[in-house]
């Protein structure tokens, strides 16, 4: 057993090392079903004398109470020897004063009925020997394991714990059905030659003795402040709505959770003033069926059976509306009138926006071409012009004939062109006489048909 709290160690009696609290510091990690003295900095009046009842701990988080008789000054925290059948006890003091009485009352136990005494504050000796027995305990549980296979019995040994003397064991078993062990107790005795009791505990009991981590993450209820195991049934989660999944409802213990009752009275009162899920709606589209509640939101939706997979969103005064138009025999056109429409569904990408994560992360920047910024002397100069790459897709000009004998044969060809399309043929002679004025004069044409001077590339400009 290690405080969590102070993150020390303990030492054989189980008390942490360097705890200020003596192993009770009230945060349930020092000790199982811890009570927090909230009645511990105040004075008793004068002539009041305090409860002599004070409630000890021992392995597991297993608690009795016992009577003060010789009225020691006994704090939370301290190691005592009480009595037991037979020998003695070895436990830590864990409450004292008035809140003994109150948790006695709660456990149904009469404070001022006859309970078992307090011999002594624990000795060096009973501490010790309290601790080697401490370390028993480990091996014995897997050797007694063992016997129980050999013996082919349908038994579980779940926990082992010594008497402070060291005079008895007593085994925790748990078993679904009654076990015959008195051939098993016999094989305990004769392998560790002690005396032998053995107690079955409940599945539950068990969890909470051992302890564990549940599925929310913190410590089992049942093993830091449950102490009222109340039945829990599937009722309780259909109520609240959940899938009846075994392998998500139920506990360490095999069990269903504990904690399908914390809310159940709520569930309960909800639902009280809504339709039931059973409900079906007369349209003459046909029968509207009810596939789920939202209790919080106050909606139901519904389905034809025709089409099962489209659900109608509708609210349940809606809902109300339409039963009671049933009962008076009048059939509802259509349930799609009736769907409900969020007025917050608009804003709901803004508020995911605004709870995204990565919200607060700057975009990544493209990179740039990195450019030369040197500034030189041929900053002045004009542009140079690129030459455009020549366009696959344009038609070649034909190359001028190079002999004026061959021109009338030219002439020719023009002609039969222009007499198969004579709309080509009005802008063929402006297009040459174009292109023959650039190629002889320099000069390019422009896009409008016009001409324009090609400017030299070693030219400056004038100013």
């Amino acid at each position: 057993m290690a405080c969590t709290n102070c993150s020390t160690k303990t030492n054989d009696s189980g008390i942490p090392k360097g705890c200020g609290s003596k192993g009770s510091c009230g945060t349930d990690s020092c000790n199982k079903l811890s009570v927090f003295d909230w009645l511990s900095n105040m004075h008793y009046p004068s002539g009041f004398e305090p409860f002599d009842v004070v409630e000890v701990r021992f392995k597991n988080g297993r608690k009795d109470f016992y009577k003060n008789v010789d009225k020691l000054p006994l704090h939370i925290g301290d190691v005592v020897a009480t009595e037991s059948s037979p020998g003695h006890d070895v436990g830590v003091v864990t409450l004292t004063g008035e809140l003994v009485k109150v948790q006695m009352k709660k456990k149904h136990v009469d404070p001022y009925g006859e309970t078992l005494k307090i011999y002594r504050k624990a000795s060096q000796k009973d501490i010790d020997i309290w601790s080697e027995a401490r370390k028993r305990e480990e091996p014995m549980k897997v050797r007694a394991r063992e016997i129980a296979i050999e013996l082919k019995l349908e038994m579980k040994i779940s926990d082992i714990e010594f008497q402070g003397d060291a005079s008895k064991a007593t085994f925790y078993y748990t078993a679904n059905d009654r076990v015959d062990f008195r051939q098993l107790i016999k094989e305990f005795a004769r392998e560790f030659s002690i005396r032998i009791e053995m107690k079955q505990v409940g599945f539950r009991q068990e969890a909470a003795r051992l302890g564990g981590i549940g599925s929310c993450g913190r410590e089992l209820c049942c093993s830091t402040w449950l102490t009222d195991f109340r039945s829990v049934n599937t009722a309780a989660a259909r109520y609240q709505q959940l899938s009846l999944n075994p392998q998500k409802l139920a506990g360490q213990c095999g069990k269903l959770k504990c904690c399908l009752n914390y809310e159940l009275d709520t569930y309960l009162d909800a639902l009280k003033d809504m339709p039931d899920t059973e409900t079906k709606i007369q349209t003459k589209k046909g029968e509207a069926v009810c596939q789920k509640i939202d209790i919080f939101k106050e909606v139901m939706w519904f389905a034809y059976p025709s089409n099962m997979a489209n659900w109608f969103k509708i609210e349940v005064d809606q809902v109300k509306e339409m039963i009671e138009m049933n009962k008076q025999g009048e059939l509802v056109d259509n349930i799609e009138d009736f769907v409900y429409e969020d007025e917050n569904a608009s804003t709901k990408s803004n508020v995911i926006a605004e709870d995204s994560l990565s919200r607060f992360d700057q975009p990544k920047r493209k990179k740039r071409p990195q450019r030369n910024k040197k500034k030189t002397a041929e900053t002045t100069t004009a542009p140079v012009t690129e030459k455009k790459a020549p366009n696959e897709n344009r038609q070649r000009r034909p190359k001028p004939a190079a002999n004026t004998q061959q021109q009338p044969n030219a002439q020719k060809s023009v002609n039969q062109n222009s007499s198969q399309n004579p709309n080509q043929n009005a802008s063929a002679p402006a297009t040459a006489n174009n292109a023959n004025q650039a190629r002889n004069k320099k000069y390019r044409p422009n896009k409008n048909g016009g001409s324009k001077p090609k400017r030299n590339t070693n030219d400056k400009k004038t100013e």
